[in-house]
């Protein structure tokens, strides 16, 4: 540490999207439409990210696809080709 008053900031514990209305928390499905803004919360405080239009955009923000898996060549005569084997009826 550089000194004793130096601050130590904790990492980034998780990100939640909360929906702009009066009133308590409510639930996501509540009220779909509503802008919404992103917090990441820093093991202090919720910080603001940025805003979304609603919760559709909230949940793609949140959780983005994922990539796709680099595909693979299909072997030649594939897994049902005919063939002799033993796990074959005849």
């Amino acid at each position: 540490m550089e000194g004793e008053g130096a601050s130590v900031l904790r990492p980034a514990v998780a990100m939640e999207a909360v929906a702009l209305g009066a009133g308590r928390r409510r639930a996501a499905h509540v009220d779909p439409d509503a802008p919404r803004p992103i917090l990441e919360g820093d093991g202090y405080a919720w910080q603001p990210v940025t805003a979304v239009e609603n919760h559709a955009a909230a949940l793609r923000f949140l959780h983005p696809p994922l990539p796709a898996p680099p595909s693979r060549p299909v072997p030649p005569g594939g897994p049902t080709a005919p063939g002799t084997g033993r796990h074959r009826r005849t």
